[in-house]
């Protein structure tokens, strides 16, 4: 049998072990499965301390993890598979979420009406919701998988409604306007606005990611190619360089990382270059102007020149499924054969 008890702090009022109304660590003694425990439990709150105890009791410690215990091997499990470092990062987030909205309880006695409240809780768009609860499905299905829960609470949520704007790229005018407004950034420290021409060149002319580009290693430039990521075949993808990307690039200083100091966090270093891009949006004059439309001018540019979508999708780093999904209306040979069809039948 396990019986909790509070452990007083020095200064608190309270002296009785079965106190339920004060924030001091609730702690637990007595034996599970006839192994004697005394641990605390990280608790402060006397409910949610019964219910986890119960959960012990009926499943086994080991068998009842918590929903930060559960979340945190899930995460461990993605590392492991070599899952992307922003799929990782994106768990981490709801982890932290979940700690602020449930805290630390047992993940059994997690229910649907539970998530549709910590789902209304988010303020994003739907499409940033759908990923989000996608996201959940995906780990809640780990958890079930290895017995700690009999259902998945997140597959009763509804999908949002996908309100997917079609892909705009800079036009021809608007990327003249930006190389021209790159001419009066200030130059301050000497060599930043050529860095930041080199940094414009790159994520017009490769299709990166703006924090790829921002924490870009030098090792990854290697005779006139950008090394993009290694495809689940084991196939690298490498992607020729415009050579004005290259000449840009070898006048930056020979540092380790073209357009960063390696020091700090790497959102910080995303960060500073978005504030310099809004800069250069605002000398250009372009009102709409954001770091994913040069991704897009990029991908539209080869559709345009009849590059294959399943090429295009392979440079991204997408699935054909997606790329379809944002740029199928920029597929020439696609366009032809509708212009075909209408003129055929005059």
């Amino acid at each position: 049998m396990l019986t909790p008890y509070r452990r007083h702090k020095k200064g608190c009022k309270f002296t009785s072990r079965r106190h339920k109304g004060c924030g001091c660590p609730i702690w637990v003694q007595g034996s599970l499965d006839g192994v004697p425990l005394r641990q605390s439990l990280d608790l402060t709150n006397w409910e949610a301390a019964q219910r986890r105890l119960r959960d012990w009791e009926i499943h086994g410690k080991e068998n009842a993890p918590t929903l930060l215990e559960a979340t945190e091997r899930f995460i461990a499990d993605a590392t492991a598979n070599g899952r992307a470092n922003d799929t990782v990062r994106k768990y981490e987030l709801i982890k932290r979420e979940f700690e602020t909205f449930f805290g630390d309880i047992p993940l059994r006695s997690l229910t649907l009406d539970d998530i549709s409240k910590f789902r209304a809780s988010w303020k994003v768009s739907n499409i940033t919701a759908l990923k989000k609860i996608q996201r959940l499905r995906g780990l809640f299905s780990f958890c079930v998988a290895r017995g700690w829960m009999e259902k998945n609470p997140a597959k009763g949520l509804t999908l949002p409604k996908e309100n997917h704007l079609p892909t705009l790229p800079f036009s021809a005018g608007e990327w003249e306007k930006i190389r021209w407004a790159i001419n009066l950034y200030p130059d301050r420290p000497v060599g930043r606005r050529h860095q930041v021409l080199a940094f414009i060149l790159l994520l017009r002319y490769t299709g990166l990611r703006i924090r790829d580009v921002a924490c870009l290693e030098r090792t990854r430039i290697d005779n006139g190619r950008v090394f993009l990521y290694t495809q689940k075949t084991g196939t690298p993808v490498l992607l020729p360089l415009h050579e004005d990307v290259v000449e840009a690039l070898g006048a930056l200083p020979l540092t380790r990382y073209f357009f960063w100091s390696g020091n700090g966090n790497p959102k910080s270093a995303v960060a500073d270059w978005q504030r310099t891009l809004r800069k250069l949006f605002s000398i250009a004059g372009i009102t709409n102007g954001h770091a994913h439309r040069f991704r897009d001018s990029f991908a539209v540019e080869l559709l345009l020149k009849e590059v294959s979508l399943e090429n295009v999708a392979t440079f991204l780093g997408n699935t054909i499924r997606v790329a379809e999904k944002h740029y199928s209306s920029w597929v020439k040979t696609r366009q032809d054969a509708l212009e075909a069809a209408v003129k055929g039948t005059w």
